[in-house]
């Protein structure tokens, strides 16, 4: 299987997958769909009820305002 195209060069590519790592840095919400806990973290994580359904939005990608 060979690589997609990408219009960036390796290093590039490396660059933007630290950059969207130190964003995602204490900074992604998560929200149960089974015990509706919220809480943001650094990874996606199971919650503490122990459920796996859970959805995970980087809190970047919300606008400010």
């Amino acid at each position: 299987m060979t690589e997609p195209h990408s219009y960036l060069s390796p290093e590039e590519l490396q660059a933007w997958r630290l950059s969207l790592q130190e964003a995602n840095r204490n900074n992604i919400f998560c929200y149960c769909r089974r015990c509706h806990r919220e809480w943001v973290a650094s990874d996606q994580v199971a919650c503490l009820c122990g459920s796996k359904d859970v959805e995970y939005i980087a809190c970047w990608q919300f606008p400010d305002g």
